[in-house]
């Protein structure tokens, strides 16, 4: 059966929701949801108020959209990594890698995630597919850390869950509160060579977390850390 193409309605159709979902990414990621106004969105997409309740029901529907939208795209590009969970340490430490630098290179997706837990989750709750949002880099990291554990290299019981909590916990807390940070320690922790550094450590603690024992990771890790240093 041949597939028809989306005829030009359609594709404009979805142009409007794409460029409503990015101005309301940057308007709620500035101001909050409560400061987040309508017009101020649809301003910034060079659409019309109607338009967005015709597409997203509500300022709350439209959140709840904009929180979606950024978990999809981290789980897209969670599923485009290239690991070999063969290689349970080098895969791990990758993973570190990329959830540390998707926060770098998306401080939207933190800001969002700040202003949700001040409301308590209210929103993200009553999307269909919150449990969801998970499960692709935890199907990731599972497979990684049985492999590891089949090679004798990482310890057992290791639960996915924890070991991406404690990824996640690490780089977001620094990234989220680097500016208090750097005023309280004073040092300038958004610099280069700073956030270099807590990336070598994060992927240091986990793997040392991970390992059954310290000695299996002896040559390994220390090739790791080699090859983070240089690029």
């Amino acid at each position: 059966m041949k597939l028809q193409r989306p005829g030009a309605r359609q594709l404009a159709a979805q142009a409007t929701r794409d460029g409503i979902l990015r101005a309301a990414t940057k308007v709620f990621a500035r101001h909050g949801y409560a400061g987040g106004r309508i017009e101020q969105i649809s301003k910034a997409a060079r659409s019309y108020d109607r338009m967005i309740y015709y597409y997203f029901g509500s300022k709350e529907g439209l959140f709840i959209a904009v929180i979606e939208e950024m978990y999809q795209r981290f789980n897209e590009a969670c599923a485009g990594l290239a690991l070999d969970a063969e290689r349970p340490v080098e895969a791990l430490a990758a993973m570190v890698r990329f959830m540390w630098n998707y926060y770098r290179r998306h401080p939207e997706f933190i800001t969002l995630l700040n202003t949700e837990n001040l409301h308590r989750g209210k929103h993200i709750a009553k999307s269909k597919g919150a449990r969801e949002y998970s499960s692709p880099a935890l199907a990731v990291l599972e497979s990684v850390l049985k492999s590891g554990v089949r090679q004798g290299l990482f310890r057992a019981p290791l639960a996915a869950r924890d070991v991406y909590l404690m990824i996640a916990g690490m780089a977001y807390f620094y990234l989220s509160n680097r500016y208090t940070l750097s005023a309280f320690f004073g040092a300038e922790l958004d610099r280069d060579a700073a956030l270099a550094h807590w990336e070598g450590f994060i992927i240091d603690a986990v793997l040392r977390a991970v390992a059954r024992d310290g000695a299996l990771l002896s040559q390994e890790l220390p090739l790791e850390l080699e090859r983070l240093a240089v690029g």
